[in-house]
């Protein structure tokens, strides 16, 4: 049986999802791209600057997922530290389609697709290296 080293990271790990955003998919990952990975601080500057509409749910599930964190580091009594903090996983998948109609020429219509995402991002404390490197 394996043990877990890393046990601060697994606690500190917080998630926060929106469901059912009225953003394409594939236009909230262009935008999901840009802050995979950052630190969480920076990720805030950036999404506040982007100048995508995608930018703004994704804006408001990353201080979602800042503030769970938080709320979990003072159940368990842990440091917090925003700063810290680093956007281990985000995606977006895709929501249920809402089908619409419009009308066209000679009597036909034609669907029209209004896609919805699901917004998930995942923040925990960055892992320090060792300074003393491996010898």
């Amino acid at each position: 049986m394996a043990t877990n080293t890393t046990t601060e990271s697994v606690t500190l790990e917080a998630r926060a999802q929106a469901r059912h955003v009225r953003v394409t998919p594939q236009k909230a990952r262009r935008v999901i791209d840009l802050v995979r990975g950052k630190n969480a601080s920076e990720a805030i500057a950036t999404l506040r600057f982007a100048p995508q509409s995608a930018s703004d749910p994704i804006l408001k599930v990353l201080e979602s997922a800042i503030a769970n964190a938080r709320v979990k580091a003072d159940k368990t009594a842990e440091r917090f530290d925003e700063r810290e903090l680093v956007i281990t996983s985000a995606f977006v998948d895709e929501g249920p389609t809402m089908k619409r109609f419009r009308p066209r020429a000679q009597g036909r219509a034609s669907r029209i697709n209004k896609r919805t995402s699901h917004i998930t991002v995942v923040v925990a404390p960055q892992t320090k290296p060792n300074k003393g490197g491996n010898r």
